[in-house]
């Protein structure tokens, strides 16, 4: 039987990689060591979530190992997916229920979760050249968003990646929690810290700091 490749799951399947994708080396021999371990994982890039209308796009850096790696799904099955689908679902961006599996029928509505890394990475750390060799992927995934006009890069890999998209110097548009920046075409980024489990357990990142960067987003300019 044919495997299941990640535009048959996507919303912008003209914007996604292969299953077998062979551009990072790494990444490819750290994808044959999970296949070989977890036979019943998703175990390749994963796909584009949420709404193809959507106006805001949530930017992430790339899969967690026994999140979106195991389930196919971006943050689904992990700690950092926990807050994130939280506070959709809060701010009206999500419904349904999130159960942490891709099946529970947890809709997007207006959002859409692209990650800068399609595929997992050793030690949760892409490489610069793995970033770059992902970019077209996210640079298509946006340019098939019509309605696209706010973004939210969790981390500074994820912002970095997208001013990169966007041809804007990443000296001119330094990353800090809650800062907003001008992106071309009318757009605009709005940085937040990862909600990973690191920088929740440290308190760089609580539900409050989080949920305030949503409600900067939701403050659309006329």
């Amino acid at each position: 039987m044919t495997a299941i490749q990640p535009a048959d799951r996507s919303p912008l399947p003209q914007a996604e990689a292969p299953r077998d994708c062979p551009l990072c080396p790494r990444l490819v021999a750290l994808r044959h060591e999970c296949r070989a371990e977890h036979l019943d994982w998703w175990n390749a890039p994963v796909p584009a979530f949420g709404d193809p209308q959507a106006w805001l796009a949530i930017i992430g850096l790339a899969p967690g190992k026994h999140g979106a790696n195991r389930t196919g799904r971006p943050f689904t099955g992990d700690y950092a997916g926990d807050l994130l689908y939280a506070t959709l679902l809060k701010f009206g961006l999500a419904e349904g229920e999130y159960r942490a599996d891709p099946g529970d029928g947890l809709r997007l509505k207006g959002a859409i979760i692209l990650n800068a890394v399609k595929c997992l990475p050793p030690q949760n750390k892409t490489l610069p050249q793995e970033e770059a060799n992902c970019r077209p992927f996210l640079m298509e995934g946006i340019a098939s968003l019509p309605r696209l006009t706010t973004f939210i890069a969790l981390g500074k890999v994820a912002h970095d990646s997208l001013c990169r998209s966007f041809e804007v110097p990443v000296a001119r548009t330094k990353f800090a929690h809650g800062a907003t920046h001008a992106l071309p075409g009318s757009r605009r980024l709005i940085d937040s810290y990862h909600c990973s489990r690191y920088n929740q357990n440290t308190r760089r990142l609580d539900a409050a700091m989080f949920e305030a960067v949503f409600t900067t987003a939701l403050k659309r300019p006329a």
